[in-house]
């Protein structure tokens, strides 16, 4: 029997800087709900706007697998490898921190504000070499589709992260269905959606709202209007 966690979206911290707006599904700096400090290795899931010409100064990180998903706008990276490039809306970034690495992110544009998900997991081994990769997705291919766009592989689709983790992008048409199967066995699935409406084996969702599932094999979703959303399949034990 299936176990879920339900997150609406005003139940996350939020933060409002001036220059960054945030709001966390986790616990995260200032905000801290000890029933809400993980779901498995997932560990940090941020929504994040910045506004024009602002940014993250440089800062330290160490094991941990960080994900950049940009919804609008762009953002510019650097960091202590000496990688400097921009991610734009379509893109997905990936850092593994491993024995340290140290970055700086920050929007480019003076005439308009990013935003983007940055997610956090636990790698399941300690210490690696960082290292950084980012691509550009065809998001065509997640029109009423599970599109991959990450995974513990490093030849398969999307980028690879040091863990047993896959996520999918998803943009469905409204009525339309599609059944999800765990790829691991004992993984969970942390369902956050973007915008629209779903129901999760009949757990209705709306703009922003997240849902954690563990016990399962298949996921039935169907959308309930035009939604896109992001699957993030992830080990329950670190």
């Amino acid at each position: 029997m299936e176990n879920t966690v339900l997150h609406k979206a005003n139940t996350r911290g939020h933060a409002n800087h001036g220059w960054l707006n945030a709001y966390h599904s986790f616990s995260f700096a200032s905000w801290h709900n000890p029933e809400r400090v993980q779901f498995g290795v997932l560990r940090v899931l941020n929504d994040d706007t910045v506004a024009a010409g602002m940014g993250f100064g440089t800062h330290p990180h160490d094991n941990m697998e960080i994900i950049t998903i940009p919804l609008e706008g762009d953002l510019a990276h650097k960091d202590s490898m000496g990688n400097a490039a921009t991610i734009k809306t379509g893109d997905v970034q990936v850092m593994s921190a491993g024995t340290g690495i140290q970055h700086s992110e920050f929007n480019p544009n003076h005439d308009q504000q990013t935003k983007l998900f940055q997610i956090w997991l636990f790698p399941k081994v300690k210490n690696v070499a960082p290292r950084y990769q980012q691509i550009t997705l065809d998001t065509s291919e997640q029109k009423n589709n599970f599109a991959q766009i990450l995974s513990p592989n490093e030849n398969d689709e999307g980028v690879w992260i040091h863990q047993d983790a896959w996520f999918h992008l998803a943009d469905f048409d409204n009525g339309f269905a599609k059944s999800y199967t765990i790829k691991k066995e004992g993984n969970g699935m942390y369902v956050f959606v973007i915008s629209g409406g779903i129901s999760v084996d009949g757990q209705a969702l709306e703009t922003r709202d997240g849902l954690g599932v563990t016990d399962f094999e298949t996921l039935e979703i169907k959308a309930t209007t035009d939604s896109k959303f992001l699957l993030m399949e992830v080990p329950m034990n670190q």
